[in-house]
């Protein structure tokens, strides 16, 4: 991961015309993140929204692969394919694993792991009021 990074600030830095300082500075800019606080709560404010963050790394990453491939850099190329597909699958994977984890320290202690209940479900209770 640290060498396909080096290899983003690379070609980052080839298009932009600038030194790799320059373009990693530029980099940790736009994906930079500072706690915030406002109205007595801790919040995380960056220059990209959430939502567009990972589509913005994706999109380098699949930058730098088709740049390497078309200079015929397979090594290079492979390592930028690795990370994008790993970026890509993330979300999946601790997903899988969480579960995974939590589905044996709840069968462990003995208590029912929370099933997935379906938000479209209102859940009331009602009793009848004696007159």
């Amino acid at each position: 991961m640290t060498y396909t990074g080096f290899l983003v600030i690379g070609v980052l830095a080839d298009y932009l015309g600038t030194g790799r300082f320059l373009a990693g500075l530029l980099l940790a800019a736009v994906l930079a993140r500072f706690p915030w606080i406002r109205e007595g709560k801790l919040r995380i404010v960056g220059l990209l929204p959430k939502p567009v963050r990972r589509p913005f790394i994706v999109g380098l990453l699949a930058l730098c692969f088709l740049h390497f491939l078309a200079r015929g850099e397979y090594v290079s190329a492979a390592f930028a394919g690795f990370t994008t597909a790993f970026v890509l699958a993330l979300p999946w994977l601790r997903r899988a694993v969480l579960d995974r984890i939590s589905s044996s320290v709840f069968s462990f202690t003995g208590r029912q792991a929370r099933q997935s209940t379906d938000d479209m479900v209102i859940d009331g209770e009602f009793r009848e009021k004696k007159d």
